[in-house]
């Protein structure tokens, strides 16, 4: 069992502060329409909301770079948006969030990814979603090449966020990866393409159950298929470190033929949205901040179960985990 003892604890988390991580990936704006279900419609056999109020969040990428705020870090991002009202309003959070802008690249050829939820009763009704999909511009790719590379200079590490959106293709994630390697520098990959291969040589990679099922080809039904998913995944992508989250059932650490179990620690989840993003930030920022792998995987999953508990896309913050750790 993972623990860390409190003067530990402490330190780790207050280390946390002015950390600069880089995160490169699928900007996206999470928009929630939050009301109340009276009646259902006599024009079609769906529920009417009664609208009571609003809210926007940063999604995908953006997600992520909000959890490392929330925790005390310099986030750099690096990502695309459209020309259009969904980018200006996802500038306009992360500027109200004080996070920097910098290395945001503007696509007239791409609308901003944009998530519509609407929420009833915590419960959560029906999503809309407004993107684009097709591949980017050899332009545009030069730019994030040219971009990306730069702002890694001023950071301690790197997060590649990908929601196979087009922003993360091969030769852009072997650059970085590469650049990682050479400086030292620590890089975690929350992977969406089933082709794991594209994060060869990570310093870790973080799939869900289901994101390591479809790359591995193994459905994972008890403690020896999950074993085998994950030495296989490991072994593929010649990752230092593989974390596969597993919803209520914790997460599993694999390194070198091992493997590391956490139970979770949630005590209520109302909604799962962007708890990787939250794992992804927490473990990458603790591991530059000095903890072992280990020791950050521990406080991720601390973090995650923190954010489970809320409604929406939600960030955990250095006092809230402390507090779960030590509850």
């Amino acid at each position: 069992m993972i623990q860390i003892n409190p003067s530990r604890l402490g330190n780790l988390l207050k280390d946390f502060s002015g950390k600069k991580i880089l995160v490169v990936g699928d900007l996206m704006l999470d928009e929630f329409i939050w009301g109340t279900v009276e009646r259902i419609s006599p024009e079609a056999p769906v529920p009417i909301i009664e609208v009571v109020r609003e809210s926007l969040h940063l999604g995908g990428c953006a997600n992520v770079v909000a959890n490392l705020a929330a925790l005390g870090a310099e986030p750099l991002t690096v990502g695309v948006i459209g020309n259009d009202s969904g980018g200006e309003r996802l500038v306009s959070e992360m500027v109200r969030q004080k996070i920097s802008v910098r290395g945001l690249i503007r696509d007239a050829e791409r609308s901003t990814s944009v998530k519509t939820r609407i929420i009833a009763h915590r419960q959560q009704v029906c999503r809309a979603d407004r993107e684009t999909r097709k591949p980017l511009s050899n332009a545009i790719q030069a730019q994030l090449m040219k971009t990306s590379l730069q702002l890694l200079g001023e950071c301690d590490g790197l997060i590649l966020s990908d929601y196979s959106k087009g922003v993360l293709h091969p030769e852009l994630i072997g650059h970085l990866i590469d650049r990682c390697r050479e400086s030292g520098k620590f890089v975690s990959v929350d992977p969406k393409t089933m082709d794991f291969s594209v994060y060869r040589s990570a310093s870790i990679i973080t799939p869900n159950k289901k994101e390591a099922e479809q790359a591995s080809g193994i459905t994972i039904t008890d403690d020896s298929t999950l074993f085998d998913a994950g030495t296989q995944l490991l072994r593929a992508t010649r990752a230092d470190y593989l974390l596969i989250t597993r919803g209520e059932e914790g997460m599993t650490l694999f390194q070198d033929g091992r493997q590391s179990h956490i139970p979770t620690v949630a005590r209520e989840v109302f909604d799962v949205t962007g708890a990787g993003d939250t794992v992804v930030a927490t473990l990458t920022l603790a591991v530059v901040a000095g903890a072992t792998v280990a020791e950050a995987a521990f406080l991720a999953n601390h973090a995650a179960g923190v954010v489970v508990g809320k409604v929406g896309t939600a960030c955990a913050t250095r006092e809230e985990i402390g507090k779960s750790v030590n509850s």
